[in-house]
């Protein structure tokens, strides 16, 4: 049944392309929520609680993880969604799933893993995301993967090269026809860069390697930052850091619907497929776009490349690349389970059991591989 509350250019259930294999349907949940059950109850997302955000998950147990991160997504994205009438349950499905396929210790292992496996194909997280989704999760006795609808595979797979698309089937058929995701997929792509560029100020500065001097420069967090003080003046500082970050994602979820609607009306978009053909609609306007950029480059240039988090990540790339080539080397390393599976292709089902690690894991394992006395 076509669901009249939401948005024309909405995805809807009774419309869907389907699953890769056929289920009887739920009699009590609709596909979407469905998916989102299963997302939540897999192995992958458990895991996501011991994978790294910024700081590896051994440094303090307050810092974000993927799980918590993923969570925080899932949050932000919903609620525009329901502003703007979308599928909640669709939004909420793939940004609980967008991180599935992040390796150990974040994009330090993910680009250590893409060079091991530079002559096998590459590795990049977003393609392993689907993987997981599609092959690799062992819960059914039907099928491999959870056997997800087609329009929550298409939101989890955000970017993709033509190459790899080829070989996706439909779900790769937009990069190659240059066709745009739901408007849901699009969502979860600008909740996921709110959530990580705000939450990383909080651990920024409660790691002590940001301080509000430096955020000082930034307009973005300084205007807002401001405004609390003349509010209250004689705040501390960790709560005016968190009243000056919920004020920020505010701004910027604000600024997003607004944006989002205002190119909706402009495209006139009156169906999926509408949306499909448009340009990209969800968005931030203009002015603070350039300011969502000023701060994506300070966190870069202040905090992803401070030379604490420099040294972790010497570590976790050295890790993941030791793991991958003495696996490689010996297959007969690797625990029984994972031996059947890299019989037909070494290196990627290698990458898939080091991807799946969590930090203390890998941390673990590399210690029982080349540690004396380890075992």
């Amino acid at each position: 049944m076509v669901r009249a509350d939401l948005a024309p250019y909405a995805a809807q259930e009774a419309r869907s392309r389907g699953r890769q294999h056929a289920e009887p349907e739920a009699t009590s949940r609709s596909p979407f929520q469905r998916d989102r059950d299963r997302i939540v109850h897999s192995a992958a997302f458990r895991r996501l609680e011991y994978k790294t955000q910024v700081f590896v998950n051994h440094e303090g147990d307050l810092f974000r993880t993927r799980l918590t991160h993923s969570l925080e997504v899932a949050q932000i994205a919903r609620s525009v969604a329901r502003s703007l009438r979308l599928n909640e349950d669709l939004t909420e499905a793939i940004s609980l799933a967008h991180d599935l396929g992040h390796t150990p210790f974040g994009h330090a292992g993910q680009d250590a893993l893409n060079e091991c496996m530079r002559e096998h194909g590459g590795f990049e997280h977003n393609l392993q995301s689907l993987r997981v989704v599609d092959e690799l999760e062992e819960r059914y006795a039907a099928f491999d993967g959870l056997n997800l609808c087609f329009e929550t595979r298409e939101g989890i797979l955000k970017h993709c090269s033509l190459e790899n698309a080829r070989k996706l089937g439909d779900v790769g058929a937009r990069f190659i026809q240059r066709q745009q995701p739901s408007i849901e997929a699009q969502l979860a792509n600008l909740a996921d860069e709110i959530a990580y560029n705000n939450h990383d100020i909080d651990d920024g500065l409660r790691s002590g390697l940001l301080t509000l001097r430096q955020l000082a420069d930034v307009p973005l967090f300084a205007r807002h930052a401001r405004s609390v003080e003349t509010e209250y003046p004689e705040l501390p500082e960790r709560r005016l850091t968190h009243e000056t970050v919920r004020r920020m994602i505010n701004t910027l979820v604000t600024d997003l619907q607004a944006e989002t609607s205002r190119r909706i009306a402009d495209a006139a978009v009156a169906s999926i497929e509408d949306v499909r053909r448009a340009p990209v609609l969800v968005g931030f306007s203009p002015a603070l776009r350039a300011e969502a950029d000023d701060l994506k480059r300070f966190l870069h240039q202040n905090l992803y490349r401070h030379y604490q988090v420099m040294r972790m990540t010497a570590k976790a790339r050295r890790i993941v690349a030791d793991l991958f080539r003495a696996f490689l080397d010996e297959p007969r390393l690797l625990p029984l389970d994972h031996q059947a599976r890299v019989t037909a292709h070494a290196p990627r089902g290698i990458a898939d059991y080091v991807a799946g690690m969590t930090d203390r894991y890998a941390i673990k394992e590399h210690r029982r591989l080349f540690a004396i006395g380890e075992s």
